[in-house]
């Protein structure tokens, strides 16, 4: 049960430990306050994993899932940051959102099961793919090393450093099996790690100047704050959270061949979104099942939720240990970008695969994914296309995930839910003349 639910642990720790890294590096927290929020939610990572899999009267799908810090409300947290003069002020306002939405989305929960029509394939595999492409300039950045401002910015060594990494785990999930392949990111950076130390490229300060006993203390950035437009985009984010942890409870439930029902995705809704109404209580963010759990679970074939949990046993004495945490404050930004490029690319062909799903073959999917992928990949690309916009409504659009998502939504119900609507049998290729277009048809 222990080496079981520690391989739990090590299979997704790269996906808790990246958010808190980004949106702290985004606040500028320092190396020690860095280890305290990536501590923090380790700890709630550990406390959302107990509910989910354990269960308390209706809450929790006792299925054995791990839960974590959610991918989905990095990049809306970073826009919150962004536009947030007073950065001392920019956690307890994401704090303030995710409680908000994590209580509106708990009351949510039994109507929410019901209407998860309305998110198909086609809506979650285009904001999955979103998540992902706004995450990757994120690792892009980390390769170019910690400080824009520095003159080794953008370094060939930097450079270098990341495409070992990348290098190397590719080669680990390539030659090797079992426990070694599933670990195969945090083994990259290990690894990575330690080739940096001899070129001066790692700081061990935040190691010596952590203790080895913690506790995440409640409200330590500071009490939450509640404005209205954070709340609007962490409240999509939770709408985008809720259905990921549907199909996740909906695949887990086939892969331990107890399928779900709607009374179980009401519970395991309910436990995602108390947890992250209670993250923030302990300095966390918005947690959600993890899908890469699912696959080691299919592949080990060990089904006991009871194992799950003690991985959140692990992942709490872990918070509660800053030493512990303060080890991936260690590692150098190279290191992680590297490794970042593959994390982060993952979930954007996760997304995609998502989207062969999603019928593709009708014109009206294709459109869908087409202008909702367009959307929200605008605040990539042009960063500053709405800088004409009100501050309250630049959070929402300055979120690609946020922006997609609404227009996915909004797609989804004008071309397969109001009136029959056209759905050709084959693609229409944009290009194609009308008479070739009645030719095929």
């Amino acid at each position: 049960m222990a080496t079981s639910g520690l391989q739990h642990v090590a299979a997704m720790y790269a996906g808790v430990v990246a958010p808190p890294l980004i949106v702290g590096a985004a606040v500028g927290l320092s190396g020690a306050e860095l280890t305290f929020l990536t501590g923090a939610c380790l700890f709630t990572a550990g406390l959302a994993t107990f509910l989910q899999t354990l269960g308390v009267w209706k809450i929790g799908a006792r299925l054995p899932f791990v839960n974590g810090v959610t991918f989905a409300g990095v990049a809306p947290m970073t826009a919150i940051v962004a536009s947030t003069k007073d950065k001392s002020d920019a956690l307890p306002v994401i704090f303030g959102a995710v409680i908000v939405a994590g209580l509106l989305g708990f009351l949510a929960a039994p109507v929410f099961c019901k209407a998860i029509r309305f998110f198909p394939p086609v809506v979650t595999g285009s904001v999955i793919t979103l998540i992902g492409v706004s995450l990757l300039p994120v690792a892009f950045g980390w390769a170019q090393g910690p400080d824009p401002a520095a003159a080794d910015y953008g370094s060939p060594s930097h450079l270098a450093l990341a495409g070992a990494t990348l290098l190397l785990v590719l080669l680990l999930r390539r030659f090797t099996r079992g426990f070694v392949k599933q670990i195969a990111v945090l083994l990259g950076m290990v690894a990575g790690t330690l080739v940096a130390v001899p070129f001066g490229m790692t700081d061990f300060g935040p190691v010596a100047q952590a203790r080895l006993i913690g506790f995440p203390t409640p409200f330590h950035f500071g009490a939450p704050q509640f404005q209205l437009a954070a709340i609007l985009s962490m409240c999509v984010v939770m709408v985008v959270s809720m259905t990921e942890s549907t199909a996740d409870m909906l695949a887990l439930g086939e892969v331990v061949e107890r399928p779900a029902d709607e009374r179980t995705i009401a519970a395991g809704l309910r436990a995602d979104t108390l947890g992250s109404a209670l993250s923030p209580l302990f300095n966390g963010f918005m947690c959600s099942a993890f899908a890469q759990n699912i696959g080691l679970v299919a592949m080990t074939r060990i089904r006991s939720r009871f194992v799950v949990a003690f991985g959140g046993g692990f992942l709490v004495l872990m918070g509660l240990c800053p030493a512990a945490a303060s080890l991936i404050a260690v590692v150098p930004r190279p290191v992680l970008g590297g490794a970042g490029v593959v994390l982060f690319g993952s979930v954007a062909a996760s997304g995609i695969q998502t989207l062969v799903r999603a019928g593709l073959d009708k014109d009206n999917n294709v459109l869908i994914v087409a202008v909702s992928l367009a959307a929200g990949i605008i605040p990539i690309t042009a960063p500053h296309f709405y800088h004409s916009f009100p501050q309250t409504a630049r959070i929402v659009l300055d979120s690609g995930i946020s922006t997609g998502c609404l227009v996915a939504v909004v797609l989804n119900l004008l071309f397969n839910h109001v009136g029959k609507g056209r759905e050709a049998r084959e693609v229409t290729h944009p290009m194609e003349t009308a008479e070739e277009i009645a030719a095929v048809h």
